[in-house]
């Protein structure tokens, strides 16, 4: 459909934005795109969560111009094009967007594929990891698991899960231990909440991957992996996507952290100084503990022996597999700290 003009005006950022802008409003509309237009509605370049998750893995800053990110010739569409011509264009190009101009690449409007609005239900397992004992958590977890901890009424798993659901997955797997038998008791089937629950049961703590080598049967699909820990607003259809779009044997979710050098660097060559640099910031990709696996990933791992994910990743790179990053913009918190759990459960908290 052709959106109404006041729709898709909410949609356009100046070229003098910054990639932090085009986030906020990705999120604000909903809509995953953003027009970027000069004064006179001529379009400059398109942006979409791909083109920022893009410029995230080559360097780019939050507080960056979005001109370093925005596709500087998008497809688009004549304004006089008919309407079954503008759906063969966008099923060729496999756009869910398309910009409608005129002649001299003024804006005049923005089609959009809304068969893609509706949830569409995912077959996919989401495997959650909740075994952990939380030692830095204590005195909250000497008597209550990790995942069970509430953040704004609920457990941080309940909260994992309902998000997951809304996304369309049904189906869980829990993998438990530490007082593993309460988050049972908590979830059961998963019939209270409308999805499926099953449990890896484990005996001995086997990391975050090894795990998964207590399972009954091999998923016929890729799946998401997630520790019990984490608050989030990442989109795991997104995820999954993203995994085979790149045709990849494992994806792993990263954040960008950043540190700063509280003091001035000098740099040296030998005993001569070369250089000043005052309090340099120092940029990283850190695991964000969210991942998705292909089935065939499982066969690296042995029965009951511990593996954790990183030793996974680097098992299937020896073997010749493509592992690749995801790299997240979207809220994140490891709640492994009681300073982290207040955080969480703070008023301005944007987690839930």
């Amino acid at each position: 459909m052709n959106l109404p003009e006041k729709i898709w005006r909410t949609l356009v950022l100046s070229i003098n934005s910054s990639i932090k802008d085009a986030i906020i409003k990705l999120n604000d509309t909903g809509l995953q795109i953003i027009l970027v237009l000069d004064r006179n509605d001529i379009l400059l370049g398109t942006i979409t969560d791909g083109d920022i998750r893009r410029g995230i893995l080559r360097g780019e800053r939050l507080e960056d111009s979005i001109g370093n990110i925005m596709r500087i010739k998008p497809v688009v569409a004549q304004h006089e094009m008919r309407h079954e011509r503008l759906v063969q264009l966008m099923h060729a190009n496999r756009l869910r967007h398309l910009p409608i101009v005129k002649s001299n690449m003024k804006v005049v409007g923005l089609h959009f594929f809304d068969e893609i609005t509706s949830i569409t239900h995912r077959s996919n397992l989401i495997i959650i990891m909740a075994g952990g004992i939380g030692k830095r958590l204590r005195p909250h977890t000497e008597a209550c698991p990790k995942p069970l901890l509430k953040v704004a009424g609920k457990p941080i798993l309940e909260h994992i899960i309902e998000r997951a659901k809304s996304e369309g997955f049904s189906r869980f797997i829990i993998s438990i231990e530490y007082l593993g038998h309460m988050i049972e008791e908590y979830f059961a089937n998963g019939e209270r909440l409308g999805v499926h629950i099953d449990y890896l049961r484990e005996t001995v703590p086997l990391g975050t991957a090894g795990a998964l080598g207590l399972l009954s049967s091999c998923p016929e699909l890729p799946f998401v992996v997630t520790n019990g820990d984490i608050m989030s607003r990442i989109s795991y259809a997104d995820l999954l996507d993203f995994h085979a779009q790149n045709d990849s044997m494992a994806t792993m979710a990263v954040r960008m952290f950043e540190w700063q050098n509280p003091f001035g660097v000098v740099k040296t060559k030998g005993v001569d100084i070369i250089g000043f640099e005052e309090k340099p910031i120092f940029r990283s990709h850190i695991n964000a503990g969210i991942y998705v696996l292909s089935p065939e990933a499982l066969n690296v791992l042995q029965v009951k022996s511990h593996c954790d994910m990183p030793m996974l990743f680097e098992r299937l790179k020896a073997e010749g597999n493509r592992t690749i990053a995801f790299p997240m913009y979207e809220q994140w918190l490891d709640i492994g700290r009681l300073d982290d759990l207040e955080k969480a459960n703070s008023e301005n908290s944007d987690l839930v």
